[in-house]
C-alpha cells in the first residue's frame, strides 16, 4: 500500500494527483503497445512467416509428404476442369488416375523447382554487357589521341 505522508496541503495533493494521472497514462500506453505487438505475433502473415518457411515445409514434407497428398487430390480436379473439360467419362477417369499417381510422387522440392523454372520463363532477362574499349578509328600516334 502506498504511503502519502508527503502530502501536507492542497498544492501537494494536486501535484500528487497530476503525477498519478501521468503515471496512469504512461502505463496505459505501454499496455496498449505491448498488446498490439503481442497480437501481431498471431496474425496470418506472421504465422506464415514463422512456420511456412521452405526449411519447415521440407522437414514436414519428408515425414508426411503433405505436398504429394495435396497434389494427388488437386491435380486431377484441375486437369479435368481446365484441359479435359469437354472430354468423356473414360478420358477423365484415366486422367484422374494418372495425375493422381504423378501428384503423389511430387514433393516440396519438386514443386519449388517447377515453380522456379516457370518463374524463370516469365522473368525479365537482363544481360550485362561487358564494357569494352570502343575504337573510334583514331590511331594512337595521332595528335588528337
Amino acid at each position: 500500500m502506498r504511503s502519502y505522508k508527503e502530502i501536507r496541503n492542497l498544492e501537494d495533493l494536486q501535484a500528487r494527483k497530476l503525477e498519478l494521472k501521468v503515471e496512469y497514462t504512461l502505463k496505459q500506453n505501454m499496455l496498449k503497445s505491448d498488446t498490439k505487438t503481442f497480437f501481431k505475433q498471431f496474425t496470418l502473415g506472421a504465422l506464415i512467416k514463422r512456420y511456412a518457411t521452405p526449411n519447415n515445409l521440407f522437414k514436414a514434407d519428408e515425414k508426411l509428404n503433405i505436398s504429394g497428398t495435396a497434389m494427388s487430390l488437386l491435380l486431377p480436379m484441375v486437369m479435368n476442369k481446365t484441359i479435359f473439360r469437354g472430354a468423356g467419362f473414360l478420358t477423365k477417369a484415366a486422367v484422374g488416375l494418372i495425375s493422381g499417381k504423378v501428384g503423389k510422387s511430387l514433393d516440396a522440392e519438386h514443386l519449388s523447382a517447377i515453380f522456379n523454372s516457370v518463374k524463370g520463363w516469365f522473368g525479365k532477362k537482363k544481360e550485362k554487357k561487358d564494357k569494352k574499349f570502343i575504337d573510334y578509328g583514331i590511331p594512337p600516334d595521332s595528335e588528337t589521341y
